[in-house]
């Protein structure tokens, strides 16, 4: 008997009665009809079907277990545009967690989400993009009492794209100053994990999930839950390989004065270009493990400057520096 079942049903009323014929036509072989469970078994194990499920957030600890001695706290914003010196955050969400040396979960400990009102109307682009209008955030404010009492315990700060999250939270509070910070799309290998991207979208759904994007909490329990998925084949999961990326020195270099011929070369090996603003050296620049640093410096004095006493600027950093503006 051929099944066809509209996975994509456009109201409630419409779903569930997808779910009912799904059931009449699915039986047991004691002849009763199966559960939910029982009809997600039976489409995976054919080999046909992907079922996402609902991802359903993890409650608060009321007694965080002992054995999980750390603090970590994700934190995700949503902001008028992409530019932390002239935009704002309309919204932030923070989902604090513990975690022990081996980089396992343990417990949600606190959540915190917030909307605030800009000096100016939301960009209309924004409100197609998270769903955020004027009117939702017209007379809100953050609560900065109640996010200092998650990130100020906090041994490691984590947002999925750190390099924007990290300018526009300590642009807006000061409580974000001197934390750790790790980056879940730059610090994890999810290609090797079967991954076919880095956007929390595709990373949730691969994971066998669904949930309501784009508002910050939602993304916050989304990304926890991806974390913790088992690495499989004896892999480490996420969170324990962000963990101990965290915990790596790393090692900027700055091709100041490097010939301008060059500059095809340095971009085609992964350099980019900083215009001196922040007080960074006016040139091209790579970031990279501190155990490459004796390579890179080679290649530059080889191929790119040409001269054995080259000595171009290095700026070492750690979870403290790392993705700032």
């Amino acid at each position: 008997m051929a099944l066809q079942l509209d996975m994509f049903a456009r109201s409630p009323a419409e779903h569930e009665a997808n779910v009912v014929r799904l059931r009449s036509e699915m039986k047991r072989r004691d002849g009763k009809p199966l559960s939910d469970e029982d009809m997600v078994r039976h489409l995976e194990e054919s080999g046909k079907y992907r079922i996402l499920r609902r991802l359903v957030p993890r409650p608060i600890a009321v007694f965080p277990r002992a054995e999980f001695p750390r603090n970590c706290v994700i934190v995700d914003t949503e902001t008028t545009g992409l530019n932390h010196r002239n935009d704002e955050i309309i919204e932030i969400g923070a989902i604090a967690f513990t975690f022990d040396e081996e980089g396992i979960i343990g417990d949600v400990t606190g959540v915190y989400g917030g909307l605030q009102q800009p000096t100016a109307s939301i960009p209309s682009e924004i409100t197609r993009l998270t769903g955020i209008t004027d009117e939702m955030v017209a007379g809100q404010v953050i609560d900065t009492t109640q996010l200092r009492a998650l990130i100020e315990p906090a041994d490691l700060v984590i947002a999925h794209n750190a390099g924007f999250d990290r300018p526009f939270c300590e642009a807006f509070s000061p409580v974000f100053a001197g934390k750790p910070w790790a980056c879940s799309v730059s610090e994890i290998d999810w290609a090797s994990r079967g991954f076919e991207g880095t956007k929390l979208g595709y990373l949730i759904g691969q994971a066998g999930y669904f949930h309501d994007g784009h508002r910050a909490v939602d993304d916050c329990f989304a990304l926890l839950e991806v974390l913790a998925q088992g690495g499989g084949e004896s892999k480490q999961a996420p969170f324990a390989e962000l963990y101990e990326a965290s915990q790596r020195s790393r090692a900027r270099i700055f091709a100041e004065h490097s010939p301008f011929d060059m500059k095809d070369h340095l971009k085609a090996r992964g350099y980019r270009w900083s215009d001196g603003s922040d007080g960074r050296p006016k040139s091209w620049w790579i970031e990279l493990a501190e155990d490459a640093l004796d390579e890179e410096l080679g290649y530059l004095r080889s191929e790119i400057y040409r001269w054995d006493e080259a000595d171009p600027p290095i700026k070492r950093l750690t979870a403290f520096d790392r993705f700032k503006a």
